[in-house]
């Protein structure tokens, strides 16, 4: 079995050149890759074109990103906790693509699979379907959306081996699975790294043949983005 282990995330991130295209794993602030995105800061890398669910929070996540003006274009489902996201969208500063979260799923699924292209009810008749085909099935106006695909998948995952097989845990199996299955080169951090054989096959989520890196990561913060408690 091959070994993928990396030292660490800046040993992961080290060949990223800038104006790269990024999916990156996570739902809100669950399951993102925080080591990764760390390093992406300190490299300094810029040009990015960043597909993710969110766009982080103003100092956390792609936010941080978004700060040292990194990103030159997001494509997301939502990114309403951001101020200077949005301070960035208004100023015609940021490049941005909105899908509907479905729509934005399945078009990364599709890349993975190698699907160039699928028909949606999601968007029909909105700002989404604008310069795009639609198309008639038994009665009802479909949309196409075409495969999202990315240089690089950088993912987050509970446990991994050495192999680079990974399991996700509760809201954490987002979009990382999908994500991992997409890029030309795809970095796992993990929270706990294991020899191969360690994990149990029934319950790994995604194959390593899919991940070409993997580290240990450190220092989880695991924020919460909307703290909810009752009185």
């Amino acid at each position: 079995m091959i070994d993928k282990r990396v030292k660490n995330a800046d040993d992961a991130v080290r060949d990223i050149p800038d104006n790269a295209t990024l999916m990156l794993g996570g739902f809100g602030l669950c399951g993102i890759p925080e080591n990764t995105i760390a390093a992406l800061l300190k490299k300094g890398v810029k040009g990015l074109t960043c597909i993710s669910n969110n766009a982080g929070v103003d100092d956390f996540g792609i936010g941080l990103l978004l700060k040292t003006r990194q990103v030159k274009k997001m494509i997301s489902s939502y990114v309403g906790e951001n101020a200077e996201f949005e301070r960035q969208l208004l100023e015609g500063e940021l490049e941005v693509e909105l899908l509907p979260q479905g729509t934005l799923a399945e078009r990364v699924r599709a890349g993975g699979a190698g699907i160039p292209a699928f028909f949606t009810p999601a968007g029909v008749g909105t700002e989404v379907a604008e310069g795009k085909e639609t198309r008639e099935f038994e009665g009802k106006t479909y949309l196409m959306e075409s495969w999202l695909r990315a240089d690089f998948a950088i993912v987050k995952a509970w446990k991994g081996d050495t192999s680079g097989n990974l399991i996700f845990k509760g809201t954490a199996r987002n979009f990382n699975p999908v994500m991992a299955t997409a890029g030309t080169i795809t970095i796992a951090e993990v929270e706990e790294l294991v020899p191969i054989g360690q994990l149990d096959p029934n319950e790994i989520h995604t194959p390593g043949i899919f991940v070409h890196r993997i580290f240990q990561g450190s220092n989880y913060e695991k924020r919460i983005e909307q703290r909810t408690v009752s009185s």
